[in-house]
């Protein structure tokens, strides 16, 4: 089901090009009417500890973001990939036991007592409440020993041939700890937002003092921290960490909105193409153009669709650079079953 292309050969480069990757433990893969089930008793028994947050398994798609991003490179890439310390060991299996041997790697473990008395897990989505979804507020504070890093979500792959190495050399102005593509730099993304009222608390605390005094307008461009290009001495030197921490404990245990708050008019710019969000729109059928999708360099399904379920939309674009988990832990699920 999955294609791999040949690997380009690889110049060594005096910095090398990061990329930061969350990874998950692998679990069984359930049926689809198990997963709605899963999915209604999340919604319904929600409590306030870690160890009651369910999440479908993600690291299937971590393995295929660094074969995209691997094959489509002539720079010395190194990942850093970071998971949970029960998943160490299944991690370096997929990585070891499959075509991915071949890339430079270290993983890191995140813990997560960092989020105790931080993240208040209240979200009306429970999946956006796993501990490794807070990871993009630590990166100081990881095992990284490199300046500059491109942070990916685990659900995006690269969609043309163009090397990740442009990204990395996104010019960041004095002062700016992080470049993000924001949501108004593509005509067709920016009217999908306004169209479906997702402005409304897009900077996610508008409602407070706090915020207001910021001098934030909830109509303002946002930007969906899936993809950006951090400057780790700036972050330490601003102490974005602290920000953000601060922000989550408002904004109901969510990653997004404190990095709106903390990064608006502070953040530099990336090329949209190296973001295209909303590859899957906000219904299990709803397709976008080859227009919308045709020279995209990342490709993101940042809606609760996903390509490694069903139902998923342009699972093609997906599947060429999945590889499949040599311990079959990790499963496709498709209308014909699992794979």
């Amino acid at each position: 089901m999955s294609m791999h292309t040949h690997k380009l050969s690889r110049s060594n480069l005096t910095k090398p090009k990061l990329v930061v990757l969350p990874s998950q433990k692998p679990g069984r893969t359930q049926s689809v009417r198990q997963k709605f089930l899963w999915r209604r008793l999340r919604r319904e028994r929600m409590t306030s500890q870690w160890s009651s947050v369910l999440r479908r398994n993600e690291m299937g798609g971590a393995m295929a973001t660094i074969n995209s991003i691997y094959s489509n490179t002539d720079a010395s890439v190194f990942f850093y990939i970071v998971t949970l310390r029960d998943s160490i060991k299944l991690t370096r299996q997929y990585i070891e036991k499959t075509t991915l041997k071949g890339i430079k790697y270290k993983l890191l473990e995140f813990n997560p007592m960092l989020l105790k008395g931080k993240v208040k897990p209240d979200s009306s989505r429970p999946d956006m409440l796993h501990p490794l979804n807070f990871v993009r507020f630590y990166l100081p504070l990881l095992d990284i020993s490199h300046k500059r890093v491109i942070y990916l979500d685990d659900v995006i792959v690269q969609g043309t041939d163009i090397d990740i190495k442009d990204l990395y050399h996104t010019k960041l102005e004095k002062g700016r700890a992080a470049a993000f593509a924001t949501d108004c730099d593509l005509p067709s993304t920016h009217e999908m937002v306004r169209s479906m009222g997702m402005q409304d608390n897009v900077h996610g605390l508008p409602g407070l003092q706090e915020v207001r005094d910021l001098g934030i307008n909830p109509s303002d461009c946002s930007f969906n921290p899936g993809v950006f290009v951090a400057d780790i001495g700036e972050w330490k030197k601003q102490k974005i960490t602290k920000q953000l921490e601060k922000y989550s404990a408002m904004a109901g245990g969510v990653a997004t909105p404190p990095m709106l708050t903390v990064f608006h008019d502070k953040y530099a710019i990336i090329d949209p193409l190296w973001h295209q969000r909303h590859v899957q729109r906000y219904g299990p059928d709803a397709r976008n153009s080859e227009t919308f999708l045709q020279g995209a360099h990342l490709l993101h399904w940042n809606s609760r669709f996903k390509p490694w379920d069903y139902p998923c939309v342009h699972l093609d674009r997906w599947e060429k650079w999945f590889i499949p988990d040599p311990t079959r832990k990790f499963l496709l699920v498709r209308l014909e079953g699992k794979i």
